[in-house]
């Protein structure tokens, strides 16, 4: 239940589940004592004060809504159940170190025979902190380095400078976060941001310059991210071997796009779950608000997991997309689909599947990829939990196409030629689960469906990552 505390202890027979004392154990308490200190547990009970100590330049206010919950207890079990629950919403604000709760008897000439006060007693995190660790992304890995300024204001505001290096990109970023007080869910977010990235599968390298804007809510079960985005981008050639239709794409855009996203995600870990389902939803609007680019994009996910016997896990995923140039402007390759690799149809290399121009792969403008995957524990393991637990046995068959459409054609005829040429790929391997933060595949594959032009991975692939198919 974490950190919870009562004074007085002996003027309540603690028992419960949550509690962790045996009421059998209790002694009998004395007549006398009885007046104020009498057994509360089944009884009624007031909070009469909710206390926060230790605050610095964090203003009681924007706490307010955090705790109030804790006032409407109505016995022991029931605070102290509450004050658990307002000590994680307070942990989640992101600006304390540590939250502890006290629960002591009501003192004073207003109490009350059956009154109880609550103190929370907050650590502040201090005015800047630093923090280094490393990322994991799809196949790709980056040291991040980051300075934060927390609570700058009092109300859960978050200054944010960070630098990442990566394999294949690199970044530096500025950001400030700010919550809606009350609603910590609902926040909104501004970035400004430069990011540098090497994609040697299409000989093109990009140059980001870019300001952003997040608001993001939770409306009944589905989370929802409205963003507007205004970049700059330069792409050239990453050698001097790419490809004309890599050239020719060369040079500066700008691009202003708007866009949503809508996500309901009920599983129980997002890296390798074993029940639960996701669906994500995402569209995008470019060039209504100016910019080089116009297009209209849309990138649907969907997956499902059910626990099966003996320990092992039924996965199912369909992901699928399209984008639609507008205003008689083609797409750039920056924005179209890619596919291939250890992270969604394996077997091939990475976003090395559909439309090529000697050697460098182009990207498409609508795809479709699915999977179903069974997950078990490694055999000959022992019933003792240790390292092997993050280990898992994996056996998987993918599908999926990437192309370009003509819009002058009706749905039947893009359907159909999405159907054509369908790449799938099966095998096993082992997965190693890296905390919550991404997973490590090492596969044996098989692919199939191999048509001019795609590049293979016959035999071992490995990857890394957070989103895998």
């Amino acid at each position: 239940m974490g950190t919870v505390h009562a004074r007085s202890m002996d003027s309540y027979p603690m028992h419960g589940r949550d509690l962790g004392v045996n009421p059998d154990d209790l002694e009998v308490m004395e007549a006398v004592q009885e007046t104020k200190q009498e057994v509360l547990e089944n009884k009624d009970v007031v909070v009469q004060n909710v206390n926060i100590e230790g605050l610095g330049r964090t203003k009681e206010d924007y706490l307010g809504y955090e705790i109030s919950d804790v006032f409407t207890a109505r016995n022991l079990v029931e605070v102290m159940r509450k004050s658990h629950e307002a000590r994680q919403r307070l942990l989640r604000l992101g600006i304390f170190r540590d939250v502890e709760v006290v629960i002591d008897i009501s003192e004073g000439a207003d109490a009350l025979p059956n009154g109880l006060d609550v103190t929370f007693e907050v650590t502040e995190l201090k005015r800047l902190t630093g923090s280094y660790n490393t990322m994991v992304g799809n196949n790709e890995g980056s040291m991040v380095l980051g300075i934060k300024l927390p609570n700058m204001l009092g109300r859960g505001e978050k200054l944010t400078f960070q630098f990442s290096y990566g394999t294949k990109e690199t970044s530096y970023g500025l950001s400030l976060f700010k919550p809606q007080t009350g609603f910590y869910e609902r926040n909104f977010t501004l970035n400004l941001y430069k990011v540098t990235g090497q994609f040697p599968w299409s000989s093109l390298k990009e140059t980001d310059r870019g300001v952003s804007t997040e608001l993001n809510f939770p409306l009944w079960m589905t989370d929802h991210t409205l963003k507007w985005e205004g970049v700059w981008r330069e792409l050239g050639c990453l050698a001097r071997s790419a490809s004309f239709a890599v050239r020719e794409e060369s040079g500066h855009t700008l691009k202003s796009a708007l866009s949503h996203t809508m996500i309901i995600d009920t599983r129980n870990s997002a890296i390798l779950p074993r029940r639960g389902a996701l669906l994500r939803i995402s569209q995008e609007l470019a060039g209504y608000t100016g910019g080089d680019a116009s297009f209209l994009k849309e990138d649907v996910e969907l997956q499902l997991n059910k626990e099966f016997i003996w320990g092992s896990v039924l996965s199912a995923s369909l992901w699928g997309g399209m984008i639609y140039p507008l205003g008689g402007q083609p797409t750039s390759i920056a924005d179209r689909f890619y596919l291939g690799g250890p992270t969604s149809v394996r077997g091939f290399g990475m976003y090395s599947i559909g439309p090529q121009s000697e050697g460098d792969y182009l990207g498409g403008e609508a795809y479709w990829a699915g999977g179903l995957h069974l997950y078990t524990p490694l055999p000959f393991r022992s019933n003792k939990r240790g390292l092997a637990d993050l280990f898992r046995t994996h056996f998987f068959l993918n599908a999926g196409n990437l192309c370009n459409l003509n819009y002058g054609e009706g749905p039947h005829a893009h359907l159909q030629k999405l159907a054509e040429c369908i790449r799938w790929s099966y095998g096993a391997g082992i997965i190693l689960r890296l905390g919550n933060i991404a997973r490590l595949e090492l596969n044996y594959c098989f692919p199939m469906g191999v048509q001019s032009g795609d590049r293979i991975c016959d035999g071992v692939q490995f990857g890394a990552g957070i989103r895998f198919l």
